[in-house]
C-alpha cells in the first residue's frame, strides 16, 4: 500500500536523494523507449523515416507539455495539503486533478489529430518527410489519453513522496515498448506508424499500473471514481500554479518548433542529425528532471509545513548536484559525440550535423540544468510566473529573434548550435539575480519566501 512520505522530517539531502533517484531511473527508461523509436526506425527503415520521427518532437512536446503542465500544478497543491496535514483538502485536490486530466486528455486528442498536417507545413517540413511525420503523429495523438492521465496520476503519487512505484511502471512500459518496436518495425516492417503504436500501447500499460496503485491505497490520496469531480477552491489553485507551468513548457516548445523550421531549411540530413543530438541531450538531462521533480515536491511540502530552513538547505543541495552531474556528463558527450550519433544512423552527413551540435552544447549542459532546477524551486515556492517569464524572454523571444534576424543574413547551421548555450547562460544569470534579490540562501527568515 502507498504511504505518505513526509519530506518535512529527516535529513533534506537524504529525502531529496531517496525521492530523486527512482525518478532518475524511471525517466532513464522513459527516455530509452523514446530513443528506441528513433534507433529502430533509423536502422530498419531509412533516413527519411528517422527525420520524420525525430523532427516531430518539438511539436509533440508543445501540445503534450501544455496539458501535462497542469499535473505539476496539481502536484504542488496536493503536496502543500499533505505538508499541512489536511487530509480532506488532499482528497478534494486529488479528485479535482483527475477530473481536469480527463477533460485535458480529450482536448489534446482532438486538437492533436486535427491540426497536425497544417502545423507541419508551417514548420517547412520537406515533402518527402511530411507524409510520414503526419502518420506518426496521428497515431500518437490518438492514444494521448493514456499519456495525459498517467502524468496526472503520477503527479498525485509523487506529491505524497512516492517515487519508487512510478519507476517500476516505467521499467515495465519501456520493456514492452522496446519489444513492440522490434515486432512492429523490425519484424513486420510496419512504417513509422508501428513505432507510434508501440509507444501508445506501452503508455496504456503505465496508466493501468499507476491507476491500480491509487485505487488500492488507504491514504488520503486514494482514488475513488465516485468522487471524481471539480472542487472549485482546489481547481482555482491548480490552474493558478499549473497554467504558468503549462505556458512555460509551451513557450519553450514553440521556440523549438520555430528553430526546427529553421533547421528544416538545411534538409533531411540536418533534421536527422540534430534530432539525434536532441535525443542524446534528453539522456543527459535526466538528472535535471529527477532533481527538479524532487525539489518541487520537497519545497512544496515544506512550505506547507512552514519549514523555510529546510527549503533553503534542500534548494542549495539540489542546485549543486544538478550542476555537477551535468558538467561531468557534458564532458563525456563532448568527446563521444560522433560515436553517439552513429548509433542512430551511420551516414557521414548526419553524423556531422549531430556531432557538431552536441560538441558545441555539451559543456553548457550545467547551465541548462541550473535553470530548470531553479524553475522547479520557484514553482514549489508558489512563484510559477517567474520561470514562465524567464523562459518566455530568454528561451523563446531571444532564440527566435536571433534566428529570424541574424539567421536571415547569416544562414549557417552553427547559429542553431550556439543559440542554445547563449540562452541557457542568459536564464542562469537571471535566476542568480532573482535568488539574490529574494535572499533565498540567507539564514534570516525572509517574508518574500
Amino acid at each position: 500500500m502507498t504511504q505518505l512520505n513526509l519530506m518535512t522530517e529527516g535529513s533534506p539531502r537524504r529525502r531529496i536523494l531517496r525521492f530523486a533517484l527512482p525518478i532518475l531511473g524511471g525517466y532513464f527508461f522513459q527516455q530509452l523507449y523514446n530513443t528506441v523509436d528513433a534507433l529502430i526506425v533509423g536502422n530498419f527503415l531509412d533516413a527519411d523515416a528517422l527525420a520524420a520521427v525525430t523532427s516531430t518532437s518539438s511539436y509533440m512536446y508543445l501540445l503534450i507539455g501544455f496539458v501535462t503542465g497542469f499535473s505539476t500544478g496539481a502536484g504542488i497543491i496536493i503536496a502543500r495539503h499533505i505538508g499541512a496535514g489536511n487530509a480532506e483538502n488532499t482528497r478534494k485536490a486529488v479528485h479535482t486533478a483527475v477530473a481536469l486530466g480527463l477533460v485535458l486528455s480529450a482536448l489534446l486528442t482532438a486538437v492533436g489529430i486535427l491540426i497536425t498536417p497544417p502545423i507541419l507545413r508551417l514548420m517547412g517540413t520537406p515533402e518527402g518527410v511530411i507524409g510520414r511525420s503526419s502518420a506518426y503523429l496521428r497515431v500518437y495523438f490518438a492514444g494521448s489519453f493514456a499519456l495525459v492521465m498517467y502524468n496526472m496520476l503520477v503527479s498525485i503519487l509523487q506529491a505524497s513522496g512516492e517515487s519508487r512505484f512510478p519507476l517500476l511502471c516505467l521499467v515495465a512500459s519501456s520493456l514492452v515498448n522496446i519489444a513492440l518496436d522490434v515486432v512492429f518495425v523490425a519484424l513486420f516492417h510496419i512504417d513509422v506508424e508501428g513505432a507510434a503504436l508501440a509507444t501508445v500501447l506501452s503508455e496504456v500499460l503505465s496508466l493501468i499500473l499507476v491507476a491500480w496503485r491509487l485505487l488500492r491505497t488507504r491514504e488520503s490520496i486514494r482514488l475513488e471514481p465516485r468522487r471524481i469531480a471539480f472542487d472549485l477552491h482546489n481547481l482555482k489553485f491548480i490552474l493558478r500554479y499549473g497554467f504558468p507551468t503549462a505556458m512555460q513548457g509551451c513557450v519553450i516548445d514553440l521556440s523549438n518548433m520555430l528553430i526546427q523550421s529553421y533547421i528544416n531549411s538545411f534538409g533531411r540530413d540536418a533534421m536527422a542529425g540534430i534530432g539525434a543530438s536532441l535525443k542524446i541531450e534528453g539522456f543527459m538531462f535526466l538528472p535535471v528532471t529527477a532533481f527538479s521533480m524532487a525539489l518541487t515536491t520537497f519545497v512544496s511540502q515544506n512550505v506547507g509545513a512552514r519549514r523555510m530552513d529546510r527549503v533553503r538547505e534542500g534548494t542549495a543541495f539540489g542546485l549543486r548536484c544538478t550542476a555537477a552531474l551535468l558538467l561531468g556528463l557534458g564532458v563525456l558527450a563532448r568527446f563521444c559525440a560522433p560515436w553517439m550519433i552513429a548509433f542512430f544512423n551511420a551516414d557521414p552527413e548526419i553524423i556531422r550535423y549531430g556531432a557538431g551540435r552536441t560538441t558545441v552544447c555539451a559543456l553548457f549542459y550545467c547551465l541548462l540544468g541550473f535553470s530548470h532546477t531553479a524553475s522547479a524551486v520557484m514553482r514549489g515556492l508558489g512563484k510559477p510566473m517567474t520561470p514562465m517569464l524567464v523562459m518566455l524572454v530568454c528561451w523563446c523571444a531571444v532564440r527566435v529573434a536571433l534566428l529570424f534576424t541574424v539567421g536571415q543574413f547569416f544562414h549557417d547551421i552553427r547559429l542553431v548550435y550556439w543559440v542554445y548555450p547563449f540562452t541557457w547562460t542568459l536564464s542562469t544569470l537571471v535566476y542568480l539575480i532573482d535568488f539574490k534579490r529574494m535572499r533565498l540562501f540567507s539564514r534570516t527568515e525572509n517574508a518574500n519566501l
